[in-house]
């Protein structure tokens, strides 16, 4: 079998635009060789990949198979080539992140710009996702670095250090029955009407583990994936919500909202920076790894 980054790399731009002439065009080769490579590797490996379909060509089931190696040989290879190439330009490179939403929002956009401006000439990309999309973009090797609000976990081969405590709170609007009280009861939460976030969410999965663990049946009239759509239903009427104090910060200091600890609530969450123990770290990574701890500070 002789699999080359070539072969590799037209069968995952077959998967993304279905069309071999794209192929050809993004890769700089004429459609008869990109067609050539498809067939040796069918020849190769004594199975169809690959099959047309209403004018689309499409991955067969070993195809996707095929595709899933793909997708992480061509990741490898292209941070084999950044790592090496970092060794003779100094203070070049590019970095990969991906984020959950609330670092993605209320942390990385200062630091982003900061490390920008301290290193001009260091591309940076960012992706903001749910946390599980973010560790199985690591996994995949899809990205670089993932920054992550959640709960401690131990997820191999995926290295994660803490950056800063990420505390959840609840909040509501400051004309809401619950401000005239210095602390809550977890009774009290159980007569609000509560958003919830959506069900991918960290923040969500911790609600629904709070709720179960002090025996509260919440009223969730409302399911929304938007952090800020939360805060803007919130600031309007009687809901509450959990969410992150980083993300309500700045409509607590103008008198938009309020927040109170959850109570009663064993669980703990914590901005992370993750990455996968199966890729050397580049010389970029751990400067911006170094940037965001000192800037988390």
């Amino acid at each position: 079998m002789n699999f080359s980054l070539l072969k590799l790399e037209i069968v995952e731009l077959l998967e993304k635009h279905k069309k071999i002439t794209a192929v050809a065009e993004q890769l700089g080769l004429k459609q008869p060789t990109v067609t050539f490579h498809m067939k040796s590797m069918e020849q190769e490996l004594g199975v169809q990949l690959f099959e047309t379909r209403a004018g689309k060509t499409i991955l067969t089931e070993a195809g996707r198979s095929l595709y899933h190696y793909a997708v992480k040989i061509n990741a490898l290879a292209q941070e084999a080539g950044r790592v090496v190439k970092e060794f003779d330009e100094l203070g070049r490179g590019t970095l990969k992140i991906g984020a959950s939403y609330v670092p993605g929002t209320y942390l990385l956009p200062k630091v982003l710009s900061g490390f920008a401006k301290a290193y001009p000439r260091i591309t940076l990309s960012l992706q903001v996702k749910t946390a599980p999309v973010i560790r199985e973009l690591l996994r995949n090797h899809e990205i670089d670095l993932g920054i992550l609000s959640t709960e401690p976990f131990q997820s191999a081969p995926l290295i994660a250090e803490t950056v800063c405590e990420d505390e959840l709170v609840v909040v509501f609007a400051p004309h809401h029955r619950l401000a005239a009280y210095p602390q809550l009861y977890p009774d009290q939460l159980s007569e609000a009407p509560f958003l919830l976030h959506g069900p991918e969410s960290s923040t969500r999965q911790m609600t629904d583990r709070w709720a179960q663990s002090n025996r509260v049946q919440l009223k969730a009239h409302m399911e929304l994936d938007s952090l800020e759509a939360i805060k803007q239903v919130v600031m309007q009427g009687e809901s509450v919500s959990f969410v992150s104090r980083q993300a309500v910060q700045r409509e607590v200091e103008r008198g938009e909202l309020e927040f109170r600890p959850i109570p009663q609530n064993p669980f703990k969450r914590y901005v992370y920076c993750a990455y996968n123990a199966d890729r050397r770290q580049s010389a970029v990574m751990e400067r911006f790894i170094d940037f965001l701890r000192q800037e988390a500070r």
